[in-house]
């Protein structure tokens, strides 16, 4: 086997490097864990943080998982979704704008698809 195509890391090392992002199209092309599939986040968010801004004309569909800590809120236009318990988890689709709130220190796994360009946005804020 190439030892190129193989990747051991730890997602509490290697993610704050790319914004907890461990695959997706923003690492580059021949590491293991550059895809335009799909992207894979492990997210730590401290008590009060907040998404910078809301995410619009979302072209991706995507999971969350409450891996522990929460409660953890995902704010949708419609309605508020609390993930509060680990493996608590929500899925939406294309088209659906949203934004989040920890209301406690908080690990998430996020994954979204297809993994494209121009997504990015600043670090979270402190409420």
């Amino acid at each position: 086997m190439d030892d190129d195509s193989v990747y051991v890391g730890n997602a509490g090392v290697d993610g704050p490097a790319e914004g907890g992002w461990l695959l997706g199209h923003f690492l580059p092309p021949g590491d293991p864990r550059h895809s335009t599939d799909v992207e894979v986040k492990w997210g730590v968010h401290a008590a009060g943080e907040a998404r910078s801004r809301w995410a619009t004309d979302e072209q991706r569909t995507a999971l969350l998982v409450l891996v522990s800590g929460g409660p953890f809120r995902l704010e949708l236009p419609d309605r508020t979704v609390l993930l509060a318990e680990p493996g608590d988890y929500v899925v939406w689709g294309r088209g659906v704008d949203h934004s989040w709130y920890a209301e406690r220190d908080s690990v998430l796994l996020a994954v979204r698809w297809p993994s494209l360009p121009g997504y990015r946005v600043a670090p979270p804020v402190r409420r």
